[in-house]
């Protein structure tokens, strides 16, 4: 699926997960009409480190693509730092992550997986620390413990995204310590009551948008393997709420990701 369109203004698309094998057999087609119509930059992050070596290849391949290294909280037990720095000297690297927690599919009384996990992150946090990079950061179902353990290293930081925001007003106060709110396609479903609620509460110089593909396309394409071009429908969503033109969104939300990632390159 590749939509025939032409924007006056590309997006950066901050989140996408252009390894995966869903894009397999597809993937040069798609960059190629993506940079052609909509896209600007998209940025590849770290999820299970065996990835890895493919998602800088990729990088490598398109000049417009850049990646993440780090460990998704889901894929922990292959974590080695030691791997991570082989890649985080990369010209295309550009952050660190994503990395996080993710209680969601944890029992309450799972306490060593959740410490294992909280060890994992903050070891994370103090790589991007030592190398002077942002942040991608996973939040699910731990809005506490991320909060505390974000604000505890905020003022080291380079800064960081909470991907795919999950409308958690305490994590909201993170703004005032150089995070970004990651915008997605959840924003334009029928059940983001909570997310179209707080889009207004979160500072305009603090939002980026991204796909989180092949995931989460958004309306009317729910369902399907999400493209990055499909972030033109976050865009409108976001202008919708907010009261704004579409395209003075996706200028805000590139010189956001701009500022947050790509400075100095």
């Amino acid at each position: 699926m590749f939509l025939d369109c032409s924007f006056i203004e590309k997006i950066i698309d901050t989140h996408c997960h252009l390894d995966n094998q869903a894009y397999f057999g597809v993937l040069d087609e798609m960059l190629k009409h993506a940079f052609v119509n909509g896209v600007d930059k998209i940025i590849i992050p770290g999820a299970d480190i065996k990835d890895l070596p493919r998602a800088r290849e990729i990088a490598h391949i398109y000049e417009n693509v850049y990646f993440a290294c780090g460990v998704h909280p889901y894929d922990i037990d292959d974590f080695d730092l030691d791997i991570l720095k082989e890649f985080i000297n990369d010209k295309k690297c550009v952050a660190v992550g994503e990395c996080g927690l993710d209680y969601y599919r944890l029992k309450s009384d799972d306490l060593h997986i959740k410490t294992k996990q909280k060890e994992i992150f903050i070891t994370q946090i103090e790589f991007a620390i030592e190398y002077k990079k942002p942040l991608i950061i996973h939040v699910r179902d731990a809005n506490e413990d991320s909060f505390n353990i974000l604000k505890t290293y905020a003022q080291d930081l380079r800064g960081g995204v909470l991907h795919c925001f999950n409308a958690s007003e305490l994590l909201l106060q993170l703004a005032n310590n150089g995070f970004y709110f990651g915008m997605g396609g959840v924003l334009t479903f029928k059940n983001a009551k909570n997310l179209v609620e707080i889009l207004p509460k979160i500072p305009k110089d603090k939002l980026v948008l991204e796909t989180d593909g092949p995931y989460l396309s958004p309306e009317p394409y729910r369902g399907k393997i999400n493209d990055p071009i499909l972030t033109h429908y976050v865009a409108e969503k976001i202008a919708q709420i907010l009261n704004l033109d579409k395209y003075e969104i996706i200028k805000l939300t590139n010189n956001n990701a701009n500022r947050l990632f790509f400075q100095g390159l």
